[in-house]
């Protein structure tokens, strides 16, 4: 399944996920809002609802839970503070230089195969920090984006204006050369020809498998890598797995140790 995105319009930097979204909410909001006389709404007994104004326009939202976490495989940032992976995305909140001299957030795409290609901009970014080490770092993020869509020509004319003198701030990768070492496991292709393992979903109190998290933490000692699970194996919604149905357990090369 191809990895979800965010394209910088103005710069061509890809900024990818390194999970696709756990869940993905749409919003729209009408062009609507009370009427109002001398600046205060318009009030009366009789009325039974606010008489309402038709502004046009509107907006449209798309609200993304996406979960990063070092033990995952799939980035080309290897590090035991999560917060490195999940920096570029915070910084596609932050202000940059206009040509008008007041700030504006970078114009940016959501990208995800060939079902999703959105322009817009990310109005907010809330993340919730788990599985702190003894230096305090987290090692596991789960991130919500609320991403506002604007219309193609805006999009348009961002693209073909000259790129602003001010860059994002980007976090410095330390490129892996050396297999990881205390940070769990990691995920590779297996042989060609491997036969890989399986397990049959079960439901109620026969045996087989019925949770990914629980077979995640038996294959891979990390319950965090269900969603690998999840993906390897087109599952839209884990939460209902249909009974019966085999699961393909992804190759690996074993759990990580402690130096």
């Amino acid at each position: 399944m191809e990895r979800a995105a965010f394209l910088i319009e103005r710069t061509g930097q890809r900024i990818g996920c390194l999970l696709n979204p756990n869940s993905l909410v749409l919003r729209r909001l009408a062009g609507i809002s009370s009427r109002r006389s001398s600046g205060l709404p318009l009030a009366g007994s009789r009325l039974a609802d606010d008489p309402l104004l038709f502004t046009g326009g509107g907006r449209t939202e798309l609200t993304l839970d996406l979960l990063f976490d070092v033990s995952l495989a799939g980035s080309s940032i290897i590090t035991e503070d999560v917060r490195q992976l999940t920096a570029p995305l915070w910084q596609m909140a932050e202000n940059i230089a206009g040509g008008d001299a007041y700030g504006q957030l970078p114009l940016v795409r959501f990208v995800w195969g060939k079902s999703w290609n959105i322009p817009g901009v990310v109005a907010a970014v809330a993340e919730r920090l788990e599985h702190f080490g003894e230096d305090g770092a987290p090692t596991r993020s789960w991130l919500r984006i609320r991403f506002i869509r604007v219309s193609e020509g805006t999009a348009e004319s961002a693209a073909a204006a000259p790129a602003p003198m001010v860059s994002l701030p980007s976090v410095s990768p330390r490129v892996e050369t050396s297999p990881r070492v205390g940070i769990g496991p990691r995920l590779e292709p297996g042989p060609a020809g491997e036969a890989l393992p399986t397990e049959i979903v079960a439901g109620g109190a026969e045996g087989g498998a019925s949770r990914l998290d629980d077979l995640a933490h038996r294959y891979f000692s990390s319950a965090a890598a269900w969603r690998l699970i999840a993906l390897f194996n087109n599952i839209i919604d884990p939460l209902r797995l249909p009974i019966g149905q085999v699961l393909r357990i992804p190759p690996s090369v074993g759990s990580g140790e402690s130096s």
